[in-house]
C-alpha cells in the first residue's frame, strides 16, 4: 500500500509511540510506501528519501503505486512562500515552503481523489536555478528554530535544512547528514568552497552536522536555529561564544550553481 501526506506536515517517529524520538516529517505532497503496521501506526519508507520511520495511520490520503514509483524518480514543483493556502472543495491547508507539488499544473495539485487549488509563489522541476536564487532561498530560513528531525520553517535541524533547499533548487538529498557526506565530490582546500557547497562536520569516524556554504569564510547551518557563522580550516567559529563549536572534516560539491 502506497500514501500521500495531505496535510501540512506529519512527524515520522522512530517507535509506533507519539512518545517517541521524532527522526523526520511528512511535508504536504510527500508520498510513501507502507511497510508494516501496529496499532494505530503504520511503518512507512518515504519516496523522496527512503527514509522510514512511524507515523500515526490517520493522517494520509491513499497513493497509487505508479505515484509512488515516479516520485522516487522526478522532482516536482515546490510551493516556495513560507506560508501558502491549498484549497480544495472541502478544505484549506496551510502548507510550508519546499511542500511538494506532484503533477502541479499551474493551479491545480491532485492528492489521491482530492484536488487542491495553490496559491502562492511555486518552484518549476524543469527549470535551473542560479546562485541567486540559492541566496534568496536559504534566507528564507533565517532564524527558524532549531528541532530534531523538523523539516520546516518552524523547526528543522541541520540535514534537514539542507535537503529541503536543495529540494527547492530540484537537485535531491539524502535525509541525514552522515548519509549526505556520501553524495557530491570532495573539494581539496576550503579556499575553492563556494556557494552551495556542503560543509560536514563531526568525529574522525562519525559525520554528525552539516551546512551551506556561502563563500569560503561563512556557512549558514542549523545549531540552535539556521545562522550565519565564520568557518575555516579547523571548523565553525562562534563569534558571540568566541569559540570553534563544529569541527570540519570535509567539503563536497553536489552541484555547480555556478555554471
Amino acid at each position: 500500500m502506497y500514501g500521500i501526506c495531505d496535510i501540512s506536515c506529519v512527524p515520522i517517529r522512530k517507535e509506533p509511540s507519539h512518545r517517541s524520538e521524532q527522526v523526520s516529517e511528512l511535508l504536504f505532497g510527500d508520498s510513501f510506501e507502507v511497510l508494516d503496521e501496529h496499532k494505530d501506526w503504520i511503518k512507512i519508507k518515504c519516496s523522496y528519501d527512503d527514509y522510514e520511520g512511524w507515523i500515526s495511520n490517520t493522517v494520509y490520503a491513499i497513493c497509487s503505486a505508479v505515484d509512488y514509483k515516479s516520485d522516487r524518480k522526478k522532482m516536482h514543483a515546490c510551493s516556495y512562500d513560507i506560508l501558502q493556502p491549498a484549497i480544495s472543495n472541502k478544505r484549506q491547508i496551510p502548507i510550508l515552503i519546499g511542500s511538494s507539488l506532484p503533477n502541479y499544473d499551474g493551479l491545480i495539485v491532485k492528492l489521491g481523489k482530492e484536488k487542491f487549488n495553490v496559491n502562492g509563489r511555486v518552484t518549476s522541476p524543469k527549470k535551473k536555478y542560479d546562485i541567486a536564487f540559492l541566496q534568496k532561498t536559504v534566507m528564507q530560513f533565517l532564524h527558524a528554530p532549531y528541532r530534531w528531525g523538523g523539516r520546516t520553517p518552524f523547526g528543522i535541524d541541520c540535514s534537514g535544512f539542507t535537503q529541503l533547499v536543495f529540494k527547492i533548487m530540484n537537485v535531491r538529498l539524502k535525509r541525514d547528514a552522515w548519509q549526505q557526506a556520501t553524495q557530491g565530490e570532495f573539494i581539496t582546500f576550503i579556499h575553492e568552497a563556494v556557494i552551495g557547497d556542503l560543509a560536514f562536520f563531526g568525529t574522525d569516524d562519525k559525520i554528525t552536522h552539516v551546512g551551506i556554504m556561502l563563500d569560503n569564510e561563512q556557512i549558514i547551518h542549523a545549531s540552535g536555529k539556521v545562522k550565519i557563522d565564520k568557518i575555516d580550516q579547523n571548523g565553525i567559529y562562534n563569534t558571540d561564544l568566541k569559540q570553534y563549536t563544529h569541527k570540519l572534516r570535509f567539503i563536497k560539491r553536489i552541484k555547480n550553481f555556478n555554471s
